[in-house]
């Protein structure tokens, strides 16, 4: 395996970073969860890893649809529709919770795409509703990448293992409320 699979990401210095990830993943899990048709087990509700980041993967409304993706790359979110539009906006060190939030609805609004969310974090660092948390706002570019390069690694690790089973399994997925990457398998009894 790659030495550098596995970068180094020091809970202490990623920890302000990752509280504030974690809830813009939040906000957009939860665009997910209230526009994508309902599945078994909630697989309706998560995040995928792709290769620049983590996205909604395809999600329906009334023109189409469309994808959410964090593009830890370039350092954006990016919004694309099916019928071509497209808006995005730049991931930086101080964007608040508040900021993203606003920033995300205002371009989504600019696409004819107005979910309803229960703006409140579920299990994360914070409790303050979206729209008002402006203490959260620490984005490391240098950590993100290390995490996105372990999010492939171990999304790569659990799709290998999911393809030795021949009984039923979700999709690696993400988890956003939890933060966490899974893959459950099934034995069917």
């Amino acid at each position: 395996m790659d030495k550098n699979a596995f970068p180094e990401i020091p809970l202490d210095a990623w920890r302000p970073t990752k509280n504030t990830l974690h809830l813009y993943c939040q906000i957009v899990g939860k665009i997910r969860l209230a526009m994508h048709p309902r599945l078994n087990h909630w697989w309706h509700v998560t995040l995928y890893v792709s290769p620049r980041g983590l996205t909604t993967r395809i999600i329906p409304y009334s023109q189409g649809n469309f994808e959410i993706e964090f593009d830890f790359k370039t350092h954006r979110l990016e919004i694309r529709t099916s019928n071509g539009e497209f808006e995005d906006f730049a991931l930086y060190d101080g964007l608040s919770v508040a900021d993203f939030y606003g920033s995300l609805f205002a371009n989504l609004a600019k696409l004819g795409i107005e979910p309803k969310i229960r703006p409140i974090p579920y299990e994360a660092p914070s409790t303050t509703p979206f729209p008002e948390d402006t203490e959260n706002k620490s984005y490391d570019k240098e950590y993100v990448a290390r995490f996105h390069q372990t999010l492939v690694t171990v999304d790569d690790i659990l799709e290998e293992f999911r393809a030795r089973f021949v009984g039923k399994s979700t999709p690696v997925h993400m988890f956003w409320h939890s933060f966490d990457l899974a893959l459950t398998r099934f034995s069917g009894r």
